[in-house]
Parts: C-alpha cells; sequence; structure tokens
C-alpha cells in the first residue's frame, strides 16, 4: 500500500556549493551538514574566480559565499557578478557581526548568516532561502509533465514523444525522460542504436551540466532525450534518488520537462510522479482503462496528491466504443481535461519511419490536437494553484 507521508518524505535534497578560504570555517560547515540528508554540499571552492564557472557547470540550488573572501576576486565582488551574470541562483552571504550585511535580493543577496552560527541555523537558513527563491521565481521557468497511462496500449509513448515535440514547436526548451527504465520505450520507437548513451552514463556522485549533453540522444525534431538503459536487468540500477537528482538539474537546463512512464507503481514511478507538476493521464473509452483510471484516482488520494495535479486526457476520442462521454465523466467524477482524435494511418507509419507525426503532418487532426494540448498544458502550468478546477 502507497503510504499518505510520501510527500512529506520525497527527497528534496539541496545541492550547495560552498566558497570559502578559510579551511576551519569550511570544514566546520561540512562538519554540520555531514549528519543530515537533505543538504549536499556540491564542492568547497577557495577561489572566488572560478565560482562563475562551478555555478553554471554544478547548478546548485543555493551558493554560500564568505564576504570576507580574499584572493583576486573579493567576497562582496563575487557576489556582483553572481547577480549580474543572473545565473537564477539564490546566494548566501557568511558574515561576522563586526562586518554586518543587509539582505538585498535586488542585489543578489537573498540571505545573511553570522558566526557563529548552529546546524540548525544553517540549515533554517538554507532551506528558507531557497523556498522563497523559487516561490519567488518565474512559474514559467520549468515544468515537469508526466504522461501516465494505468493500462498499457492506450498510446501513452507516441503521445509523450509527440506532445515533448509540440512544446519544442512552441519555443520551449524540452527534454524527453524515457521513464520505461525496464523496456525502453522510447528506445524502440525511435529506432536508437544499442550503444546509445542513457541514463545509467550519468555519475551517481555529482551531476553537471557537460554530464548531460555527454548522454542526451539529440533527436533530428529538435528535442532532446535521455533514454533508459539498453537491457531489461540494468533498470536495478537506477534508484528513486538518482533519479532526484537528475530532475533537479534539468529543471535548471530545460523549460519542458515531460516523462514518458510505465504503468507500474514502484519506487522508480512515484519518485517521477513526485517531481511532477503535472501528471497527463491517459484514458481511452475502454472499460478496463477506466476501471484502472478509477482505481489510480484513489492511489493518488491516499497518496496526498491534489486534484490539479492530475488531468485527464482521452486518447481516441472519437472511437467511443459503446461508452458515451457522459459515462466517461461520471465514472471519473469529473470532465477530462484534454482530447485527442484517432488517426491510425498516420500514427502507424509515424511510428513505424521513427518521426513524430506533429512534424510528419503537422495539418492532420492528431497533431493540431497534440498542438492544442501542449499549448493548454503551458497555460494551465502558469495559472494559481487551484485556478480553473472543477
Amino acid at each position: 500500500m502507497v503510504s499518505s507521508k510520501r510527500m512529506s518524505n520525497r527527497n528534496d535534497q539541496t545541492r550547495l556549493l560552498i566558497v570559502e578560504d578559510v579551511p576551519q570555517v569550511a570544514q566546520y560547515i561540512r562538519g554540520l551538514l555531514n549528519a543530515q540528508q537533505t543538504v549536499k554540499v556540491l564542492d568547497v571552492l577557495t577561489d572566488g574566480g572560478k565560482a562563475l564557472t562551478q555555478i553554471g557547470e554544478l547548478r546548485p540550488d543555493v551558493v554560500l559565499v564568505d564576504h570576507l573572501l580574499q584572493g583576486r576576486i573579493k567576497g562582496p565582488q563575487l557576489v556582483e557578478k553572481i547577480h549580474e551574470a543572473k545565473l537564477n541562483v539564490p546566494v548566501i552571504v557568511l558574515t561576522v557581526p563586526q562586518n554586518p550585511v543587509e539582505v538585498d535580493p535586488a542585489n543578489g543577496i537573498h540571505g545573511v548568516l553570522a558566526m557563529p552560527f548552529s546546524g540548525f541555523d544553517l540549515m533554517n537558513r538554507i532551506s528558507g532561502v531557497r523556498k522563497e527563491f523559487d516561490a519567488t521565481s518565474s512559474t514559467e521557468s520549468n515544468r515537469v509533465f508526466s504522461i501516465f497511462a494505468p493500462k498499457g496500449g492506450v498510446g501513452k509513448t507516441t503521445i509523450a514523444f509527440n506532445m515533448a515535440v509540440a512544446m519544442g514547436q512552441l519555443g520551449q526548451k524540452t527534454v524527453l525522460i524515457d521513464g520505461s527504465v525496464q523496456f525502453g520505450d522510447l528506445r524502440s520507437l525511435l529506432k536508437v542504436p544499442h550503444d546509445a548513451p542513457s541514463i545509467l552514463d550519468l555519475p551517481t556522485d555529482r551531476i553537471a551540466e557537460s554530464d548531460l549533453s555527454d548522454v542526451l540522444w539529440r533527436d533530428p525534431s529538435g528535442i532532446d532525450i535521455l533514454l533508459a538503459p539498453p537491457r531489461i536487468e540494468m533498470a536495478e540500477m537506477i534508484t528513486a534518488r538518482d533519479l532526484d537528482k537528475i530532475l533537479s538539474l534539468l529543471r535548471r537546463v530545460y523549460t519542458s520537462i515531460v516523462i514518458d512512464m510505465s504503468s507500474q507503481i514502484n519506487d522508480i514511478n512515484l519518485a517521477f510522479l513526485d517531481a511532477s507538476d503535472t501528471i497527463v493521464e491517459i484514458v481511452t473509452y475502454d472499460s478496463t482503462t477506466i476501471h484502472n483510471t478509477i482505481a489510480m484516482a484513489d492511489t493518488f488520494r491516499s497518496i496526498g496528491y491534489p486534484a490539479s495535479k492530475v488531468r485527464y486526457l482521452v486518447n481516441r476520442a472519437d472511437s467511443a466504443g459503446g461508452i458515451s462521454a457522459d459515462d466517461l465523466n461520471k465514472a471519473l467524477g469529473r470532465v477530462p481535461e484534454h482530447s485527442i482524435v484517432s488517426d491510425g494511418q498516420l500514427v502507424v507509419r509515424s511510428n513505424n519511419e521513427g518521426v513524430p507525426f506533429v512534424l510528419a503532418d503537422p495539418d492532420a487532426a492528431v497533431s493540431r490536437d497534440i498542438a492544442r494540448v501542449a499549448a493548454e498544458l503551458m497555460g494551465a502550468a502558469r495559472m494559481p494553484v487551484g485556478a480553473g478546477q472543477q
């Protein structure tokens, strides 16, 4: 049974970069953080001149800068440079009572911590600054969309691929994750070479943006794809914590992240679902699919997901198969937000060629539906939580 406490237990680890040239202070901070799991120290830099490059590479959630930093670039200068470079990362300034510093987000100082401080003070300041920075950042910065179905054979992978391409066509920097980690559905669909890099080629201890560029599959459609392992047994090598680290970095590089999930409910899929801003659940006019969809609604409620996190998409909406739209709405307890018509000839031909049908025939009704749903999803992502929900 899925625990309703999962949401409070999910791994939302904060990646911290420290710029500190006093070894004793750096060692003290590391010691305070060693006994906990919510903050991970990416690195300790003693030279402020290397900080901008490392921030761009490591993509930390928070940067801690000693205001008394010496060397070619002093502490105040480094804070100013980080702010001017628009690296989209909050900075906490470390100082002493004799050298007071004011919090000034407009000039790149999002928090101040004066020595001496306790582990409680340090953790509170890091979590508080990150939470406030995330809350005030633009809601358009990035979104994670999981394409999920409680039953196979409903067109999930095809929809995920074409949805990601449609978002790319709408100007989003998009990455598609092959979340079917056992069978690699996207590998099969796109006819990717067996030796193409996969999620397993990313380091598990520290992931940098340069690692992504070496591993991602560059699709001709214009999107990047993070592939599943090439063999079934390799899926066991992927952990939920690995996925948390990967998604944390992808959020800083891409504006739209689309996950093609499998139909299982396990730790890997729960990690994907927890991290998602929106779950797009696919349903068809099929009694088994509807039954499983209702069961998943109960599961999502027990986990603690708000109703606004899940949006239903009716695939093959013009093929009712004896089930009326009213019957479907009654079974789901709401009107599905999205729908896509069927076009078996175009879809099958495009899949066999490994190309998205939204590009093969953008004027086809199914292609227009996908483009419309992509725009609707991005529009809904910008709405306040709960707005427009039934």
